[in-house]
Formats: structure tokens, sequence, C-alpha cells
């Protein structure tokens, strides 16, 4: 195998957005070993998660001891541990050998090794102070990460629902309007996207501005108007960072591990580290979700500008309202068919078990049967033992 080029390593491997950490102390030296790396075939991807992993105990082990010796040493073997866990994605899109058993794996080793960081640095700390409030920091430790992959995966699921029934109303008004054309068009632009996010531009155009993004391709989507429009000052402090790769996030939960297992126990503050560090990923996580409802408003508005039907949000049904349902016969199925029609029953993808209108009782006979046992003079004496 020849000499690879690090600057062709760097281009093919590294994010187009990540966080500072990882841009400025990680970067320079994963790409360097993974150079070295990719010349044995017996380095495969799950295999250094692998590695990541047991060096990542291995840094829980040093932070249990306490002493300040330790806990420089597990400091410097997080960091290496978090390099080889960037190694492994790197090597995966190098070698386009990544599986999906190994992003999982990838995932879950994540969390154990903070947890097991997290027990052991807090837990060391207490034996050799007694100091009750490491308890809590470990706590509020293991806590804040799993709220902020949690809720980034569910924001990200939130959204990609949000794209997915855009596209579907999208398509089905293009369908209304001119039905043969879109079978046309299909057929001729297979493989292209029929909507166009702004999300999507911006990740594959990181330095251009989202209004020039815009004019260039037309109709485009865009959920973060709003945020724009009340933060203009945001477009220009994106675009200052994105020159340098570096998301926005400035404190996501990269950097608030970085900052609890590599520098606290370096500067010997662990509880102040972790109460700062802590403050500052809560404020950028109300951020995002601020954005994030920002983004629920402009995706409703645009529904609405979408819908081929005035929107059915907020009316109740006609067979809820009193004595709707007690009608029988024919009438019942009937009314029920227009119901049904005009009020349809949830997609797939929605609450299965949620029913938008009751079904009639049906006595069942020994319903009848109790009923007239209780006209029975003796119902009262023996209701005891009936019971």
């Amino acid at each position: 195998m020849g000499k690879l080029s690090l600057r062709a390593v760097q281009k093919l491997t590294c994010k187009k957005r990540d966080a500072w950490w990882t841009v400025l102390l990680v970067d320079p030296v994963a790409t360097r070993m993974l150079i070295g790396m990719a010349k044995f075939r017996f380095i495969t991807p799950n295999r250094v998660t692998w590695s990541a992993l047991f060096v990542g105990l291995g840094s829980a082990y040093f932070f249990l001891k306490g002493d300040t010796p330790s806990l420089v040493i597990g400091a410097a073997l997080y960091h290496l541990s978090f390099i080889l866990d960037c190694i492994d994605g790197k090597l995966a899109r190098l070698k386009g050998n990544g599986t999906v058993f190994g992003g999982w794996l990838d995932y879950v080793f994540d969390r154990i090794r903070v947890l097991f960081c997290a027990l052991a640095l807090m837990g060391g700390q207490f034996l050799r102070t007694h100091n009750e409030l490491y308890l809590l920091a470990a706590l509020a430790v293991v806590f804040l990460d799993m709220l902020r992959y949690v809720d980034a995966l569910q924001i990200y699921k939130m959204r990609m629902s949000m794209r997915m029934k855009i596209e579907k109303v999208t398509l089905e008004r293009q369908a209304l309007e001119d039905e043969q054309a879109r079978r046309d068009a299909a057929e001729a632009t297979a493989d292209q996207p029929k909507v166009v996010f702004i999300e999507d531009l911006l990740r594959e155009n990181p330095g251009v501005e989202a209004e020039v993004l815009k004019q260039q391709a037309g109709d485009v989507v865009d959920l973060h108007a709003q945020f724009r429009n009340r933060f203009p000052w945001y477009t220009r402090f994106r675009q200052a960072l994105l020159r340098s790769r570096i998301r926005p996030h400035l404190i996501s939960g990269i950097e608030f591990q970085m900052f609890i297992f590599i520098v606290a126990p370096l500067i010997g503050q662990i509880l102040w580290t972790t109460a700062i560090s802590a403050a500052a990923l809560g404020v950028f996580e109300l951020v995002i979700m601020y954005k994030f409802w920002l983004s629920t408003r402009d995706f409703t508005r645009l529904m609405d500008k979408l819908a081929t039907e005035p929107s059915k949000a907020g009316v109740i049904a006609e067979n809820l309202h009193r004595g709707r349902h007690r009608r029988a016969g024919d009438a019942v199925d009937e009314e029920a068919q227009a119901l049904t029609e005009k009020y349809p029953l949830p997609e797939q993808d929605d609450d299965l078990g949620f029913q938008p209108y009751p079904r009639p009782y049906t006595p069942h006979p020994s319903d009848i049967e109790t009923q007239q046992l209780r006209t029975l003079p003796y119902w009262a004496e023996s209701e005891g033992s009936v019971r």
C-alpha cells in the first residue's frame, strides 16, 4: 500500500461540522494515527471501538485511586480513549467497511465509558474526602449525559418525522395538480430528492449563507426561518465558526465529558468544574429546545399552507357529542362509515392504539341477568355473599 495523503484522509474522514474540542484537539492526532493504522488489515472499526472501551475503563481505574498522579494519568487515558473513539468512525469511512452493528456498539460503549468514569472519578474523591457532594456530582454527570443524548436523538427523530410529512404532503399536492406530469418527472428523476430542505443545503455548503442558498436552489423548505429572523447575529456567528469546521453548539455532550474527565482532574477542581460545565450544557440545551420549538411553528404554518383541505386541528368529531352514538341498526353503520371517511384513522406511523371515536356498547347476557336479579327481594339481603 502506498503512502496515504494526510490532506486527502482529512478531507474524506473529518466531518464538515464538529465539536470544537474534536476539531482542535482530536482530529489533528486522530488522522495521523489513522494513516498508520489503516495499513493493517486486522485493525477493524469494531476492534478500535473495543480498544476505546478498554482504555476508558483503564481511565476509570486511575480515577478511582483519587490521588493527583492517578488523576493526571486517568485524564490522559480518557483523552486517548476519545481519540480511538473518533478513529473507529474515520476508519470505517476510509475503508468503507462500517456496519450498523458497529454504530450501535460505538454508541453503547460511549455510555458505558461515561458511566464508569463518572462513578470512579466522583467515588474516588468521596473515599478520600468523605464529601457527599461528590456523590451528587456523579449522579448529575450521568443524568446530564443521558439527557443530552436522549434529547438529541428525540429531536432528530421529530425533525425526520416533520421532513417526511412535508415531503408526503408536497407530493400529494403535486399529484392533485398534475398527476401525469408527476409520474413522468418521477421516472426521469427517480434518484433526485423531491423536496429540498435548507438544513441539507447548509450541511453540504457550510460556508454559504442560507439566503444565498435559497436564491440558488429556488423552492426550499426552511424550518429555521423564525430563529434566524429573531437572532440575525446568529448567521454571522455561525459562518465565522464554520470556516474552521466548528459547529455553533459550543457546549455539547463532547465538551461536557472533556471538561469533567480531562480538565477537572488536571486542574484539581472537580466539583467547581462539574457545576460550571453542567450549567453551560443546560443553557445550550435550552437554546436547542427553543430553536426546535420555533421550527415546529414553522412546520405547522408550512403544513397549513400545503394542505389541500381545511385543517381539522382543534375540531371535535360530531359523533362524540351527546346522543350521537345511541342510534341502532343501519343508521349507526351509515353514520360510522361517514365519520370514518371524514375523520380517517391514524396512519401507521402515528399512535396505533388511538381510536378517534367510541364504539356503541353491546350489553353482555350476564349484564342483563344481573339487572334482573337486582329486582328480586332477596337481593339486598344476600348482596354481600353474592360479591
